[in-house]
């Protein structure tokens, strides 16, 4: 995708002289190394040379490509490492919205050890204690079902690479459009089904959104909320459970 510089305006939420948080729409990389891709870092960076401000944006949490939502991002080295310090410390709260398939509890606790394997940028479940393995913890509640899916509210305890999507389809609920851990391959990866695979096939986004993100302000300490309303196709049909 191509992001104008209107488009890039509309995606900011709040910004001051410490911080910026803006809702990434699917498809846009939070940064890449590929000179011919655009890259939510790089357009930041640009608008604030345009705007006379020095040339720095850190990033202090991520969201994966094909994912849409909340970022906040710093505009100081020091408001960086301050932001960064509250997530280790658990001062950082992050929600999510996805559509998985199949019909889930009503609510839930997942807790899994976590491998990511940098060479195929995949994770996967391994058994507890296993040597480079995390611990990844997240709870969910189910706001709404239709045609053998369901709409989550996630709260994430952890922060670990792909953690939403490999724990999902380690129960047998993969995120809807989720072609790296849905697809129902060979290599033992949970199957979607069929809904899962023809919303894929179609190259809409992933139905993942980070939809609440709560931090203290890094300078003032006042506690900053932030909310969304997903835009991808994958919550097209859950409008009326969003409000």
């Amino acid at each position: 995708m191509r992001v104008t510089r209107q488009q890039m305006e509309r995606m900011i939420r709040y910004e001051d002289a410490e911080v910026i948080v803006v809702h990434k729409p699917p498809f846009l990389a939070v940064e890449t190394r590929d000179p011919r891709q655009q890259d939510l870092v790089s357009l930041l960076i640009n608008r604030r040379v345009s705007n006379g401000e020095a040339a720095f944006i850190g990033i202090v949490h991520r969201l994966d490509q094909p994912v849409e939502g909340l970022l906040v991002l710093a505009k100081t080295k020091e408001t960086a490492a301050s932001l960064s310090a509250g997530i280790r410390g658990g001062d950082f709260a992050k929600e999510y919205l996805a559509v998985v398939t199949g019909v889930t509890e009503e609510s839930g606790t997942l807790i899994h050890t976590l491998k990511k394997d940098g060479k195929t940028n995949t994770s996967a479940v391994v058994p507890a204690g296993t040597a480079g393995g995390k611990e990844a913890r997240l709870s969910y509640e189910r706001l709404a079902t239709a045609d053998e899916k369901s709409l989550l509210r996630i709260r994430l305890d952890t922060g670990r690479h792909h953690q939403i999507r490999v724990q999902f389809a380690a129960i047998g609920h993969p995120l809807l459009g989720d072609k790296k851990y849905g697809d129902g391959s060979k290599d033992g990866r949970a199957d979607s089904g069929p809904a899962g695979k023809a919303f894929a096939q179609t190259g809409q986004s992933l139905a993942l959104c980070s939809c609440r993100l709560v931090f203290a302000h890094p300078r003032t300490g006042e506690i900053m909320e932030f909310e969304t309303t997903p835009t991808g196709a994958g919550f097209e049909e859950w409008k009326e459970s969003l409000g």
